[in-house]
């Protein structure tokens, strides 16, 4: 199992390494034991992290009420909750 990727009782969680200002918003790799996601947005009144959260839903099928950030609102490590996620399915779709 991939270190940033942790199952739990009613989904997955990700462990998330944001870079925000990027030219596109896509999955990067790895990054110190996270998943590296590019943002496009910039790191201002939480854009970063709306986009972060759309993007995570709209890439993996999700609603957005599926996606809630948990930790990390002002920094660039972040810690993601996907609902009713199974982690072999998060895996392979990222």
């Amino acid at each position: 199992m991939k270190p940033w990727l942790i199952a739990t009782p009613d989904g997955v969680e990700l462990l998330i390494w944001a870079q925000p200002r990027a030219s596109r918003t896509r999955v990067a790799g790895e990054h110190g034991g996270r998943l590296k996601i590019q943002l496009a947005a910039p790191p201002v009144d939480g854009e970063a992290n709306d986009e972060l959260l759309l993007f995570l839903a709209g890439h993996l099928g999700l609603k957005r009420g599926q996606v809630t950030l948990l930790d990390g609102a002002s920094g660039r490590h972040k810690r993601v909750k996907l609902h009713g996620v199974d982690t072999r399915i998060a895996s392979r779709l990222l």
